[in-house]
């Protein structure tokens, strides 16, 4: 069995943002060779084996600031199929390792670069942070009652919105290389993705009727007698006949819920009857029944669960549960995921590996 479906990929990872960091997480859960270019010393030199944005890959410690460093890099992009830089635009230009002297030496070569706000624009060498960006791309709109959304616990505009479509782009310029035998320019920002995973709450405030993940009275969290909370998610009317069930009440005689105007008379109604019984209690209930109502979890809590660890969702490494490589394939395996590296840790291995050197 393989070890992955991109075994044999090589892949050079300039170490620098967390999006192009969890970009090569991907990458190596999927089995490509990432080899992470580190500082020789400095900030990123201690080892975090836990670190889930360095595990799977090979450093190499390399000061891009001397001639020999860039010299090397620049060996060991001739010998890679992707190279990822997460830098703004024009640092690696100035660096020697950009991507007309990078294509220019090695012309299959994906040079896929993630930023905040791309590589063009008047915005483009801004800095960049993730709520930053989520706003921008109106993924912070306000609700129907003018108040403006809370950034989720969660960096959308980074991994989901970011990293991932990076990785999309990868591997589709991969797919065309394998046509055409050219290498190319990946060029991602996050302020992209952030505006296309916003695709459908956009859809849902254009059309009348539709709900809102803030404001909905079944499409929400409620807070439980032990403080713990219970996620709601009964949008169909047979979901959502369930909820009332369990809740006790009867659907004839509480405000509809298709009536926008009675939402903060059900959100405060179904909120009392949260805080009357604790977590574990209304899970119980809930778990009898076909409704997506569930309790909130910790992340020590999520390895566990039922499904979860049926499933083998989470993953240990270093001793630490992470999740584990997305997606699955019947026939190509599934790589465990090893501990992060300290920069430079295989230094000599890569070189003696990729270039035929030592040092």
């Amino acid at each position: 069995m393989r070890l992955g479906p991109l075994d044999g990929v090589r892949v050079l990872e300039i170490a620098g943002s967390a999006p192009a960091a969890f970009c090569g997480t991907v990458l190596a859960d999927l089995g490509a060779d990432v080899v992470r270019v580190d500082r020789p010393s400095g900030r990123g030199a201690e080892r975090v084996p836990q670190d889930p944005l360095g595990r799977g890959r090979r450093s190499v410690a390399l000061d891009l600031k001397s001639a020999d460093g860039v010299e090397t890099a620049l060996s060991l992009a001739e010998h890679a199929d992707v190279l990822v830089e997460g830098f703004r635009p024009g640092v690696c230009e100035r660096l020697g390792i950009g991507p007309d002297v990078c294509l220019g030496r090695n012309p299959g070569l994906i040079y896929a670069r993630i930023s905040g706000w791309g590589q063009e624009g008047p915005w483009a060498a801004r800095a960049a942070h993730d709520v930053a960006v989520l706003a921008v791309a109106a993924g912070l709109d306000t609700d129907p009652e003018g108040r403006p959304l809370m950034p989720p616990g969660m960096y959308v505009s980074s991994f989901a919105g970011g990293a991932m479509a990076h990785v999309q782009g990868i591997l589709a310029a991969l797919y065309e290389r394998s046509r055409s035998g050219l290498g190319q320019v990946v060029d991602t920002a996050l302020v992209d993705g952030a505006a296309l995973v916003s695709t459908l709450i956009a859809l849902w405030r254009r059309v009348p009727g539709n709900v809102t993940v803030t404001d909905a009275p079944h499409y929400t969290v409620y807070e439980c007698a032990d403080g713990r909370h219970m996620a709601v998610a009964a949008l169909e009317p047979h979901l959502y006949g369930q909820l009332l069930e369990e809740l006790g009440l009867d659907g004839e005689s509480v405000p509809d819920v298709g009536d926008a105007a009675a939402w903060p008379a059900l959100r405060a109604l179904f909120a009392e009857r949260f805080l009357s019984r604790d977590a574990a209690s209304w899970a119980e209930a809930f778990a009898r029944r076909e409704v997506c109502v569930v309790p909130v979890l910790t992340l020590e809590e999520a390895p566990a669960h039922p499904q979860l660890a049926g499933r083998g969702t989470f993953v240990e490494v270093a001793g630490h549960p992470q999740p584990g490589p997305v997606p699955r394939f019947s026939r190509s395996g599934r790589r465990a995921p090893a501990a992060a590296p300290g920069a430079g840790e295989h230094t000599e291995e890569v070189l003696k590996e990729w270039l035929d050197r030592v040092g």
